[in-house]
């Protein structure tokens, strides 16, 4: 994995979603450039190999959203559990129709994505900031880049309901809105400058492992 680069910012002056923003916006290009999105997105892969980031995304939330039921009572984690985001009910749907009935015992984590649930066990279980950077990284971009995937799979295969429920929100009314508030929050939390700088490093780890299971995908 590579080692992440962090920008310069004044944490303790810079709004903390801007400074994780523009931390995180390299690193974000390099995941949209990657082989395996380039390949989703000009349409030369098949809806099989689609099937095979949607398991990946079955072990990452597995995991994310154990951190999520652990964090629940934390005073400053339990502020970003949202139960509307949670993705493993639509992700159960989408991969038996990926799948087959059969699902759980035909899909595999690609060996990036083992490191990855690891590493949320590891940081964001007894970690608020470590839950919010994973919880940030992922939630955050499946509201905003994770919907381009959703017309994609709309358009070039068909898929609009089972298949593709991961991307939709139906239970947030207002997806700008939320992310506006989610946003907020991020602000409005009284990390200290050093638990900022913390966060911040965590969640360009988050974005290199999700790098490194794209990698993984295209192996």
């Amino acid at each position: 994995m590579v080692a992440p680069l962090v920008v310069d910012l004044d944490l303790d002056r810079t709004p903390f979603s801007t400074t994780l923003r523009e931390s995180t916006r390299r690193a974000h290009d390099r995941a949209h450039h990657s082989r395996y999105m380039r390949d989703l997105f000009s349409g030369d892969l098949d809806l099989p190999e689609y099937a095979r980031l949607a398991a990946q995304y079955w072990f990452i939330y597995e995991a994310i959203e154990g951190a999520a039921d652990a964090m629940r009572r934390d005073p400053v984690g339990g502020r970003f559990v949202f139960d509307e985001l949670r993705r493993l009910p639509a992700l159960a749907v989408d991969l038996e129709f990926l799948y087959g009935e059969h699902w759980r015992d035909r899909i595999r984590p690609v060996p990036a994505t083992e490191d990855y649930a690891h590493r949320i066990r590891s940081v964001a279980f007894d970690w608020a900031g470590g839950y919010v950077a994973h919880h940030y990284t992922r939630y955050l971009g499946d509201l905003a880049g994770g919907q381009a995937v959703r017309k994609l799979l709309a358009k070039a295969h068909g898929v609009e309901g089972p298949g593709a429920l991961f991307y939709h929100f139906d239970d947030i009314d207002n997806v700008p809105a939320f992310r506006k508030r989610y946003k907020a929050l991020l602000d409005d939390t009284p990390w200290t400058e050093a638990e900022r700088a913390r966060i911040v490093t965590e969640t360009l780890v988050a974005f290199e492992f999700n790098i490194a299971v794209l990698d993984d995908l295209t192996q």
